[in-house]
């Protein structure tokens, strides 16, 4: 059945017209939807339907969602680990704890205007999707396909979105456990607490980014994370996985051998570069 692209719920939710005017509503539409149905029915349905089609067409029941827990999976791993330039970044904070600077305030600070600014780049990358479909087509028939693409992305990676949640969680989880030892080993009311309004402060920042990280910006990540040109090794199952890396392995070992076979090949002897006579000298 052909029907005209705004009859489709996907498209009619993210696309209200050409203009300078529309884009910037589209930024402030995507900006306040992470805080309230950050991804509805139709935007995963359209999603879901634009990766098969694009990666696995030959597998039209490809299971989309539990690609998606294996992925993520993989990448919480990095998303909980430690880095060095983390720490090297948040020595440099504590070095440039200038009295007056309120250096404390704007490390709870800066990861929350992160976090929203993240958001809103998830939520626009489903608008952008939503108006490329609207700018190619004007009916389609059958359901919406979206067109993947890496330059709906910061610097067209995909992985960068990744980079910043982990900056993010790590200084969230500083912020509180900073706050819990010192509350603990001085107590409430010691000066090095500072003020008693801005510990508070800071400690209901991070408390708020914490949770609307969970709930909004990293289940975001999980879905719109996938709709670049690539796709995560998740694709397939554990056992393909492994068969897979070992059959790397082993064509690497056998390109190696040939390589070396090849070198004693057409490397000559010492005899023939002689002349292929040795001549024996009296001393």
């Amino acid at each position: 059945m052909i029907k005209h692209v705004q009859e489709f719920k996907f498209v009619r939710d993210h696309f209200k017209g050409h203009g300078i005017h529309w884009k910037i509503f589209g930024w402030l539409r995507s900006f306040f939807k992470q805080f309230y149905g950050s991804v509805t029915e139709e935007d995963y349905t359209a999603m879901r339907l634009g990766f098969i089609v694009k990666h696995c067409s030959g597998n039209p029941k490809f299971n989309f969602y539990n690609y998606m827990i294996r992925a993520f999976e993989a990448d919480y791993k990095k998303v909980v680990g430690i880095s060095w330039y983390l720490w090297a970044l948040l020595m440099i904070f504590l070095l440039l704890n200038v009295h007056g600077w309120y250096v404390y305030t704007w490390l709870s600070l800066a990861p929350f205007i992160l976090l929203l600014v993240v958001g809103c780049k998830m939520e626009h990358v489903i608008t952008e999707l939503a108006v490329e479909v609207a700018k190619k087509h004007t009916a389609i028939e059958g359901d919406v396909i979206v067109a993947h693409s890496d330059d709906f992305f910061w610097f067209h990676r995909p992985k960068v979105v990744l980079c910043l949640i982990h900056f993010i969680l790590f200084q969230i989880a500083f912020e509180i456990a900073f706050f819990f030892w010192l509350l603990v080993a001085y107590g409430y009311k010691s000066c090095i607490m500072g003020r008693h309004a801005h510990a508070i402060a800071r400690l209901v920042l991070s408390v708020a980014s914490r949770i609307l990280c969970g709930y909004s910006t990293l289940p975001l990540y999980v879905i719109v994370s996938h709709m670049g040109n690539s796709f995560n090794k998740a694709i397939f199952d554990d056992n393909v996985s492994e068969d897979l890396v070992s059959w790397a392995q082993s064509a690497r070992r056998r390109k190696g051998k040939n390589k070396t076979n090849n070198v004693d090949v057409a490397t000559p002897s010492t005899d023939e570069r002689h002349g292929g006579v040795v001549q024996m000298t009296d001393a």
